[in-house]
């Protein structure tokens, strides 16, 4: 037998086809469906909303409006934007989000870091300590008097401090810590480096995928927060965006027409409310993007160390 019959080519090697099942096609079209169906449940809401916002009032209370604007009009979004209430509580929320998520993020990788480390005294305790929280907390009447007797209420940094630090966070950045090669420390360390030195100039220019996930997951937490603001703030200048929506939403209808809503607009309490929540929705959705890539990468790295 010679040697071209002998051995097969890799073009035609390449060129098999790899034969389906028919139960492998029918799992793949099943799968398909659903998670069709699961897209369109989650997006058709907030078409819903979009079309709300941008249709007549008429149109809105008569409840024809489905998935597309009918009579549209822009009266909604031009009240909303120069509403001085949601536009001040924008601000606040926007403030939380952004001192919060980046105070936050520094908090977790200061804790992570030395607990990333074996040779750290006590490392096991300080773990459980952590883990112990996931599981148990002091409770809301204790922690509303702990903030009550630190003067906390009714302040900017009471929507900022419970959140500081994420013990799931935290344990994905720990792993992903020990994850990165620890060579890297060692030469840093035959260098002269300081342990800062070392954090903040090889581990976190390294560890940017899982710190663009995390400090996504605390502006997500920060930015949707209600219960906090409901249980703290009573002062009408500290009112996040999302205790603003509440109230908004509990209003009944004519008295918000008749405080709120300029009577020559064409628009419905339905509408605004509609055209204020993708308003506070917009901010996440423009951040999203610019963070999608590290996701992966970030959460499977930093999870895959226990």
């Amino acid at each position: 037998m010679s040697h071209s019959q002998g051995v097969r080519s890799p073009g035609a090697r390449r060129s098999r086809v790899i034969r389906v099942s028919t139960g492998e096609k029918v799992f793949s079209v099943i799968n398909h469906l659903i998670f069709i169906a699961l897209g369109l449940s989650t997006i058709f809401p907030f078409i819903n909303l979009i079309a709300k916002s941008l249709s007549s009032e008429a149109a809105v209370v008569s409840g024809m409006v489905t998935v597309y604007p009918i009579d549209m009009q822009f009266g909604t979004y031009k009240y909303v934007a120069s509403n001085d209430l949601f536009l001040h509580a924008f601000f606040v929320s926007v403030t939380v989000t952004v001192v919060g998520s980046l105070v936050a993020l520094a908090m977790t990788t200061l804790a992570a870091y030395p607990l990333s480390k074996p040779r750290l005294r006590g490392r096991k305790f300080f773990i459980l300590v952590y883990l112990f929280t996931m599981l148990f907390s002091g409770g809301l009447i204790p922690t509303y008097l702990l903030m009550h007797k630190l003067h906390l209420i009714n302040t900017m940094p009471v929507l900022i401090l419970p959140f500081l630090i994420n013990v799931y966070n935290m344990l994905i950045v720990k792993n992903y810590f020990e994850s990165l090669p620890e060579s890297l420390e060692e030469s840093a360390k035959m260098d002269g480096a300081s342990n800062l030195t070392i954090l903040f100039r090889i581990m976190l220019p390294l560890s940017m995928p899982v710190l663009a996930t995390i400090g996504l997951f605390y502006a997500v937490t920060f930015w949707n927060d209600y219960f906090t603001s409901l249980i703290y703030i009573n002062s009408a200048d500290l009112k996040p965006l999302q205790l603003y929506l509440k109230e908004l939403f509990v209003t009944s209808t004519d008295t918000f027409m008749r405080t709120n809503v300029d009577a020559s607009l064409n628009v419905s309490p339905q509408s605004i409310q509609a055209a204020s929540i993708i308003l506070a929705t917009i901010p996440i959705i423009v951040v999203y993007p610019f963070l999608q890539k590290y996701f992966v990468k970030g959460v499977l790295v930093g999870s895959v160390k226990g």
